[in-house]
Formats: structure tokens, sequence, C-alpha cells
């Protein structure tokens, strides 16, 4: 009996195993079937992403300033590689280095399954690969698209970089990413043994391209502004310059330099500091191109007249809280008229203004000329200068932010607030893009911002301050702008000459300065509105380092070919008649004799 007890309790667990194993089975097949055939199927198949082409960027009149092209990359992947010796000697004529630089490029890779051999092959070089027998296994092409920027460092600033993605760096690229970057699509591949593509499984997602943007910039009208500003800028031995070229009446921004600069598609080249746009970024005291600003403020809230008389103290002026202020090379002016004081650059003369108007209808007005606060252009990294509340100002500030002293501007805040004067006294906002467009050149978006409502400065105040006023400077006798006027236009404006802040502390450098003219052309009805500063001209050279001798001629120059073209692309009326046509660009170009 003991035994059958034995062989009972065994059949028992015989039964018990095989109930189990079948149990097992039963739910491997049914319930776990699915699961492990998603595995094996995964097993057997890639999913490769199509990247999208990148959207082109265009100038005004439809000239490429960035495009995406195919190009084909010979690549390698050592997990495939068979016989590692022969393959990199096969290479040798393709690639044209040696065998050892090969083995290198290939053991030396972080990425095993994808090592850039050769990027953007040639005809030659691919035919030379696939007429290899056999070929090498775990040598392949793949076909991509490289950034390219015909313009070269023309516009770069304005344009950007991508970086080693293809995802946008700086400017354009960056601003308008999302747009110019697309949808990549997704297919579904079937692999053999050997990981080899056999056949496409399913398509995921279709590839969607970037769509295009076409900008306000004129490619023309850049390249005009950066060859008179170049020039300038290694003429002088100057740290940097900047330039913008704007329609004052929309706020579209025709032209934007900022040097040094460099060649998107070698940024990697340059050194970083140059990638910055200084227009947006760096801040600097103005100087006296913010007087037409502050006396337009103060004709317009009824402190003065463009003919009200103020005495200039003969050069010194003193008073207990704003300490002494002179004059730009010790001229001594007696009683001028608002518009004196403009066309000689009194620093005296603003000052009294400053303190006619006193602190509230300053600082209400600078801000409503945009002083202090972003303008909102569709760039990255603008910076919004620096306006002080008036709980800050000391007894100097209603005495020096007249002549632009103790205010912080952007060259970008200066070009808009000279639109404002130009065009009648309308608020603008810049902006740089004109259109996206779709991959087939259809329009998807018209991106100019809206006409902004209300005034800033009365329209008689607005014209007066430009045909009179400005005009003086460049016009009058001993207007300081004299080295911007032209023969065919009457140019307004007005020059500038800042001392530059010393770097980790306070004051500011007795020897170093920002040299600026701000302006526009024609006077009866301004076209354009031209910003040009240039920091720090080399003294040293002894050809001067003023606004008007280092940045009026650099905007002659610009307002003269821009018109020029402008005109005969039929973007405006030809002059009716000639201004001073006893004056030759010799002459403008010379040494001028009054400076600010």
């Amino acid at each position: 009996m003991k035994h059958i007890r034995i062989l009972i309790i065994i059949f028992i667990l015989l039964a018990l195993a095989m109930m189990g194993l079948i149990g097992r089975c039963f739910y491997l097949q049914y319930y776990k079937c699915q699961e492990f055939r998603s595995q094996s199927e995964r097993a057997q198949q890639t999913i490769i992403t199509e990247k999208p082409c990148r959207g082109l960027i265009l100038d005004s009149r439809g000239r490429v300033l960035a495009a995406s092209n195919r190009v084909e990359t010979l690549y390698a992947d050592r997990n495939i590689i068979t016989n590692f010796d022969e393959t990199v000697t096969a290479m040798e004529p393709i690639l044209r280095t040696s065998a050892d630089n090969i083995a290198n490029m290939i053991n030396e890779s972080r990425n095993p399954g994808f090592i850039k051999l050769a990027v953007a092959i040639d005809a030659a070089q691919r035919a030379e690969f696939l007429s290899i027998k056999p070929r090498p296994k775990g040598i392949s092409i793949t076909s991509d698209f490289a950034r390219q920027y015909p313009a070269s460092s023309l516009a770069a600033h304005v344009v950007g970089f991508t970086d080693f993605e293809g995802n946008g760096g700086s400017g354009i690229e960056l601003e308008y990413n999302k747009y110019l970057q697309g949808k990549p699509g997704k297919h579904v591949f079937y692999l053999d043994s050997a990981r080899r593509l056999v056949r496409i499984k399913e398509e995921q997602s279709t590839v969607e391209n970037g769509t295009g943007l076409i900008l306000t910039i004129d490619e023309t009208i850049q390249e005009f502004t950066r060859n008179a500003l170049y020039k300038q800028w290694k003429d002088y031995q100057a740290e940097s310059a900047v330039a913008v070229v704007m329609d004052p009446y929309t706020g579209a921004v025709l032209a934007m330099v900022s040097l040094p600069d460099f060649d998107p598609a070698r940024v990697g080249d340059a050194d970083r500091d140059a990638w910055r746009n200084r227009i947006l970024t760096d801040p600097y005291e103005p100087g006296s191109i913010f007087k037409p600003i502050v006396t337009a403020i103060a004709i317009d809230r009824g402190v003065i007249t463009g003919n009200t008389l103020i005495n200039c103290e003969s050069g010194s002026y003193s008073g207990k809280g704003f300490g002494t202020i002179g004059e730009y090379n010790s001229h001594r002016y007696g009683v001028l008229s608002a518009k004196q004081i403009l066309v000689v650059s009194s620093n005296i003369g603003m000052a009294k203004i400053g303190q006619k108007m006193g602190k509230k209808k300053l600082y209400d007005g600078l801000k409503m000329f945009g002083i202090g606060s972003i303008s909102g252009i569709d760039l990255p990294g603008e910076g919004s200068g620096v306006l002080w509340p008036t709980s800050r100002w000391t007894g100097y500030s209603i005495t020096r932010i007249p002549y632009g002293q103790e205010v912080s501007v952007t060259a970008l805040q200066i070009a808009r607030a000279y639109c404002i004067l130009a065009n009648g006294g309308r608020p603008v906002r810049p902006y740089i893009v004109k259109a996206i467009v779709d991959p087939n050149g259809a329009i998807l978006e018209y991106k100019k911002p809206a006409p902004p409502a209300g005034q800033i400065i009365k329209p008689s105040v607005a014209k007066w301050m430009v045909q009179d006023a400005l005009v003086g400077v460049v016009h009058d006798e001993h207007g300081t702008g004299k080295n911007a006027k032209l023969e065919k236009w009457k140019v307004f404006g007005k020059t500038g000459t800042a001392n530059v802040a010393m770097t980790g502390q306070k004051g500011f450098s007795e020897s170093e300065f920002v040299a600026s003219f701000a302006g526009g052309a024609p006077a009866e009805k301004p076209a354009v509105i031209v910003l040009v500063s240039i920091r720090k001209p080399n003294r040293k050279l002894g050809k001067g380092y003023t606004g008007g001798t280092v940045a009026a001629p650099v905007v002659g120059t610009i307002l003269e070919k821009t018109l020029t073209y402008m005109e005969q692309k039929g973007m405006i009326a030809p002059a009716k008649s000639s201004h001073d046509s006893n004056e030759s660009k010799q002459q403008r170009d010379g040494p001028e004799q009054t400076s600010d």
C-alpha cells in the first residue's frame, strides 16, 4: 500500500506539472502572443526619420539670403563593418586621405552607428564609391540638407545662423525657427538579418517642409550700408560700428549692420563677441543726437517755441545742485533760439530747456518716444536701455538728460525716435519680416504690424523739427552736420559725440567716444531714416572723432546711394530740384568746421 501511495503522489505531481505547463503555454499563446509578436516585429524593423527642408529666407525683392540644399554624406556603421583593414583601404582614394586617418575617424567616433566620413561629397566621389565591387559592408551614402548663406556676412546679424542640429541659433533663424524648421516625416521599414532595408512597412507621418520668410531688408540697401560703414570702421580703427536704415512711416527695417560681423556658414570660426547684434543689445549714452527728441517734447508740451530765446551763458553755466555745464570745444554762445541751439549743438541751451520742462514732462515725453522700452522688433535679444524713474533723478539729471547723458539707449530706439519725428509725430514699431510663404511661394501671412493710433507729438512740431531745425544742422553755415549734405536732396539730422563709460569703474573716459549721426532725406517728405554710431574711433590717427567728422559722411553716402536706387526703382518720386549744387562730394567728405 505504501508503494501505491507513492505512485499516486508522483502521478498527481506529474499531472499538476503537466497542467501547469499547459496553462503556461495557453498563457503565452493567447495572452502574450501579441507582445511577443510586436517584439519580434520590432527586431525586424527600423524607423527612419525624413528631415524636412528648412524654409527659405528672402530679402524684400525675393533675393535668397538663406536656403537649404540637399547634400550627400558618406558614412560608416562600425557595427556592420566586417573586414576593417580592407574597408579603410578601399576608402582611401574616395576620401582622399590615408587609411590611418579613416581608421581614426571610425574608431574615435562617439556614435558608432553613424560616423560621418565626408559631408557634401561630389559626383565623382559618389560614382567612385558605387563602382567598388563588392561594396564594403558598413559604408553607405545618405542625403541630408545643408544650410547655405549666399550673401555671406552681408546680413549676418539679421538672418542669423543654425546650429549643428539645424535649429536656429540667432537672428531670424532663431526668432522664426518654428516656421522655418518644418515637420519631419517618419517611415517604418523591414530589415533583413544583416539589418539592411528590405521594404517599407508603413508611413507614420508625412514630411512637411518649412515655410519661407520674406524680409523687409533690401539686399542692395544693405550692401550700400555695410560698405559705407565698413570702410569708415576700418579707416578709423574703431572698436565697433552700427547702422540702421528704416522706413519712417511703416517701421520696416531696410538695412541693419553691426560690425564686427561673421559668416553664418562658418560661424564657428568667428569670435563669439561678433555674434552680438549691437543695434539691439548694446546700450550707450547717445549724446547730442538726443537733443532733437527733447526739444520736440518741450515745444509740443508748450514749454518753449522754436523761436524762444535762451541765454547760453557764454560757454559756462553753474548752479546749486547741478554743477557746471560747458560747451563742446569751449565754444561761447550767447542768446540762441531753440533752432540755433540744435544747429550749433549747445549743451547749456539744452540744459535750460530741461529745467524749463521739469522732471515729469521730460520723463513722460521720453517714455512716449520709446526711450527705456523695447521696441518689440521681431528679432531676439533686444535690450531696453535705461531711463531711470524720476524718483532716482538728481539735480544733475534734469540738466544732463536733455543733451544725452544719464540715459542709455539702443541704436534701434534712436532710429525709431527719428522715424517719429520724420513721419509727422506718429508712433511706429520696427519690424523685419514682411511675409510668411509656403514652399511653393504662396503668401500665407503678412506680418506688417497694424498702424499704431495716436500722436506722440503734433504734426506741426514734427514738421518744424525736420524741415527747419534739423535741416539747419546740415545746411546752415554753422551746422555741425555739414558732412552729411547732398547735392540732390535736402538732408536733415543731428550729430552726436558721447563719452564712453569706463569699464569696471564709475565715470566716463575723456579719450574714448561714440560718434553718431541720425537723420534722413528728403526733408520735404522723408523716404528713409539712417542712424550710424561708431564706437571708439582711434583719436591717435589725428583724423577726428566727433559725430560730424566720423558718422555724418557715412550717413551722407548711405542716403545718396539709397535714394538714387529708390528713385531708379520707382520707390520714390524723382527729386524736383537740386540743393547746394556747388557742394561737391569731396567737400562733403572733408573735415568738418564745427562739431559737437
